[in-house]
C-alpha cells in the first residue's frame, strides 16, 4: 500500500506540475492524491475512508489507478508533458469556456462587509496596466519569432517547414547543446517505446481488472446482511452500469430531438424578422441616405456575426481547436493554404491557418461584448431604482 500511495503521488505531482521530494511525509502524499483524484472526478467513497498513514487500500489503490489509466489518460498526459519541443509553438484555443452565465448579484453584504468602489478602480487600473504591459511583451516576442522565421527562412530540410526555430537556431550558434538535447530524445523515444508496449499489452491489464471488480462486487454483496447502508454505496458503477448507460443514452436521444426542434424554431423565427425588417426597408425608401446606408451596413454586420454566433451554437463542435500548435511561416501562399502548425491534440488535425483563428475569436468577442452590454444594461437599471429611494440626493454619472 505504502508503495501503490508513492507512486501516485509522483505521477499525479507530475501531471499538476508540482515538486516532489523523497522526504515527503506519508500523510502528505495520502491528503495530496485523495485531493487530486477528486479534483479529476474521482468520488468513489471507500478511498477517502483509507487511514492517513497508508497502511492499508492496495486494491482500492489499484482500482484508482486503473481509472487514471482510462478516463483522465494518465500515460497520455504524462507524454505530453514531457515531450521535447523542438519548434516554436502557441497555445491556440477556440472552445467556449465552461463559465455560468450571468445569474442574479448575492454579493448584499453587512456594512462590516462593503468594499470601496475607489479600491476597486485602482484594482481594475492595475488589472488593466499589467496586461498591456504582458501584451507588448508578447508583441516583442512575436516579432522576435518572425525575424528568425524570415531570415532562416529556406534553410530547414523540412520543406513543409521551411526555416528554424528558436531552439534550431540556437543549436547551430552553440553545437555544444546537442548533447543535452540528443539525450533528452533518447529518453522520449524510450517512453513512447513503453507506451507503445503498453498498448500491446492494455487488453490483458483490463481483463484482470475485470476480475478484480467482480471481486469486489461479490464482497459488497456478502456485507449487504451487515449494513444495508455501506451496501448501497458499494460499486455502484459495477452492479448497474449498463442500466445507466441505457437511462443516459434515451437522456442523450431526448436532448438531441428537443436541440432540433429549437434550431428548427430558430431557423422560422430568422426568417420571420428578416422577412419583417425586409418589409419595413421596403416602405421606407424616402429614407435612403449616406447615414441610413452607414447604419444599416453596421446593422448587417451586427446581424451577421450574431447569426454565425447561433449557427455555431447549434451546429456540432467539430471546428473547435484545442492544443499547441507549431508556427510556420508562410509569406507566399493564399490566405487558404496559410498554415501556422497542426494542432497537437488525440485526433489528427489538418493545419490551422491564423486567418480562421482570428475569425473564431471575433465570434468570441462579439459574443462576449453583448454579453457585456447586457450586464452592464442591468447595472444602469439597478442603480436607477437605487438613485429613487434616496430623497434629495442628485446622483450624476462620471
Amino acid at each position: 500500500s505504502l508503495d501503490f500511495w508513492k507512486l501516485l503521488y509522483v505521477l499525479l505531482k507530475q501531471i499538476h506540475g508540482g515538486s516532489w521530494t523523497e522526504s515527503d511525509a506519508i500523510g502528505a502524499q495520502v491528503r495530496f492524491v485523495k485531493w487530486a483524484l477528486w479534483y479529476h472526478g474521482y468520488g468513489r467513497p471507500q478511498l477517502q475512508r483509507l487511514p492517513a498513514d497508508g497502511s492499508a487500500g492496495s486494491r482500492e489503490l489499484l482500482l484508482a489507478f486503473s481509472w487514471l489509466l482510462h478516463c483522465p489518460g494518465l500515460l497520455e498526459l504524462l507524454l505530453a508533458r514531457n515531450r521535447v519541443q523542438t519548434g516554436d509553438e502557441t497555445s491556440v484555443c477556440t472552445c467556449e469556456d465552461d463559465v455560468p452565465k450571468s445569474q442574479e448579484d448575492t454579493s448584499e453584504t453587512g456594512p462590516e462587509g462593503r468594499v470601496d468602489v475607489r479600491y476597486l478602480q485602482w484594482l481594475h487600473g492595475r488589472l488593466r496596466l499589467q496586461w498591456c504591459s504582458l501584451h507588448a511583451q508578447h508583441q516583442e516576442q512575436c516579432k522576435l519569432l518572425h525575424k528568425i522565421h524570415l531570415f532562416t527562412s529556406g534553410s530547414h530540410m523540412d520543406q513543409n517547414l521551411g526555416h528554424f526555430s528558436v531552439t534550431e537556431a540556437d543549436l547551430i550558434r552553440h553545437p555544444e547543446n546537442y548533447k543535452q538535447l540528443l539525450q533528452l530524445l533518447e529518453s522520449e523515444t524510450t517512453q513512447l517505446e513503453a507506451f507503445l508496449e503498453w498498448k500491446q499489452l492494455e487488453p490483458v491489464y483490463w481483463q484482470w481488472m475485470e476480475t478484480v471488480l467482480d471481486d469486489m462486487a461479490e464482497e459488497g454483496n456478502m456485507c449487504e446482511s451487515q449494513d444495508a447502508d455501506v451496501e448501497k454505496r458499494r460499486l455502484p458503477e459495477v452492479t448497474s452500469c449498463r442500466p445507466w448507460a441505457a437511462k443516459l443514452a434515451g437522456q442523450m436521444d431526448r436532448l438531441s430531438r428537443d436541440l432540433l426542434v429549437l434550431q428548427e424554431q430558430l431557423h422560422q423565427l430568422v426568417a420571420q424578422r428578416k422577412a419583417a425588417w425586409w418589409e419595413k426597408v421596403a416602405t421606407g425608401e424616402e429614407l435612403k441616405k449616406e447615414r441610413f446606408s452607414a447604419t444599416a451596413r453596421k446593422a448587417q454586420e451586427s446581424i451577421e456575426l450574431k447569426l454565425r454566433g447561433l449557427t455555431s451554437l447549434c451546429a456540432p463542435q467539430r471546428n473547435r481547436m484545442h492544443g499547441l500548435c507549431r508556427l510556420v511561416l508562410r509569406n507566399k501562399q493564399p490566405a487558404s493554404k496559410m498554415a501556422f502548425g497542426q494542432c497537437v491534440s488525440k485526433e489528427a488535425a489538418a493545419a490551422v491557418s491564423a486567418a480562421e483563428v482570428i475569425r473564431e475569436l471575433q465570434l468570441r468577442e462579439a459574443s462576449l461584448q453583448r454579453e457585456l452590454q447586457q450586464l452592464q444594461q442591468q447595472c444602469r437599471h439597478r442603480l436607477d431604482g437605487i438613485a429613487e429611494l434616496l430623497e434629495g440626493v442628485i446622483c450624476i454619472s462620471p
